[in-house]
């Protein structure tokens, strides 16, 4: 496994946060603060290899988008030409037999993008007619809602990408000019936030991921054709490149609550690779499956790195070079943790061992 980190923030980037998000002290002190240790990870591919979703399963292509506290996984089977995407949940031990089918019904593909945390879990994603349009879905419990931003006009796509657990979702459309919007839905009252542009990339805005506080992750395209991560804090635009990419093409994909988000990035040889930013410390990682090939399978090169829950487990999936594979990465803890942990259950130990001898 490849793990990577950059130096410490610069002063003018933890400038940018303090003017950005106005949490002085917090980011001062994160400025300050020596830069955490890169994080290791186990890897474990996300694989339906039986067909059993609904018959069309797919052993060469899966990408695993979303996971949520629970640890359950959405994401969707099929390259979408050989195979039709069918979306899907999975839950752990992720066995084929774990998988649950998803697709809106009367679609002709489906992809199973955002998950959140409630009970049960609310998911988004979109659906495809026959023609190739793409509508929104929003799936409670299974009862399905398709989604359309009234501004779409005679656009012919809208995604909903994330939710979290106000049941908030947020994703983008393209309109009859073929420009592209990000915006919100909520899902209670059925309304539609304005336009989400950010103002770098007007007309070129996609709204990837929402946080339980209404942080807004997503990415935008330069008037040169350049790709930016960002972050959106009411209406309060940051751009994200990674500083080990080429500047071109930087996307922020996924968005916890807890400081962090991921996404992918192109480097100097032009394969992708997968990213973890800290928004507090203004860090970067890059996470790389250690299977992942820069030889291109249905498109697809290297690592792309598309969710993230509260406790750091990351879902996405990466190229073998012959085919596109699911992959969850889970964070080994630190030696401090193991540490702490250990002590915790010697001490419990002589407590238990006390009260037997009185």
């Amino acid at each position: 496994m490849k793990s990577v980190s950059n130096p410490g923030p610069s002063r003018a980037s933890c400038d940018r946060f303090k003017l950005t998000l106005g949490a002085l002290t917090a980011v001062a002190l994160a400025c300050a603060a020596q830069p955490a240790q890169a994080a290791i990870y186990t890897f474990q591919n996300i694989v339906n290899p039986t067909g059993n979703l609904g018959g069309t399963g797919d052993s060469n292509f899966n990408q695993a988008l979303g996971i949520n506290t629970a640890g359950t996984i959405a994401g969707y089977a099929g390259d979408g030409v050989v195979v039709p995407n069918k979306g899907y949940t999975v839950v752990a031990p992720f066995a084929p037999a774990n998988f649950t089918s998803e697709n809106f019904p009367g679609s002709v593909q489906t992809q199973v993008v955002g998950i959140n945390s409630n009970t049960p879990p609310t998911t988004v994603g979109f659906w495809i007619n026959g023609v190739g349009t793409n509508f929104g879905f929003v799936d409670q419990n299974g009862s399905f809602t398709s989604v359309t931003n009234p501004n779409t006009g005679t656009g012919t796509v809208n995604q909903l990408l994330g939710v979290n657990n106000g049941n908030i979702t947020v994703g983008f459309f393209t309109d009859g000019t073929g420009a592209t919007h990000g915006y919100t839905y909520n899902i209670g009252t059925m309304a539609f936030s304005a336009n989400i542009d950010d103002p770098n990339g007007i007309g070129t805005t996609t709204a990837t991921a929402i946080n339980n506080s209404g942080e807004i992750a997503g990415f935008y395209v330069d008037s040169a054709g350049n790709t930016h991560g960002f972050l959106d804090v009411g209406r309060m635009f940051l751009t994200v490149d990674d500083p080990n990419g080429n500047g071109t093409n930087t996307m922020l994909l996924g968005l916890n609550n807890n400081n962090q988000a991921v996404g992918s990035f192109v480097d100097a040889a032009g394969e992708t690779q997968g990213l973890l930013f800290n928004t507090l410390t203004d860090t970067f990682q890059t996470i790389s499956d250690p299977n992942a090939s820069a030889t291109p399978a249905f498109n697809v090169t290297g690592t792309t790195i598309n969710g993230i829950n509260d406790q750091g487990d990351l879902v996405g999936f990466y190229s073998n070079g012959t085919q596109v594979i699911g992959l969850l990465a889970t964070p080994v803890p630190e030696p401090a943790t193991l540490s702490l942990l250990a002590a915790g259950l010697i001490g419990l130990g002589v407590v238990a061992r006390r009260r037997k001898a009185g």
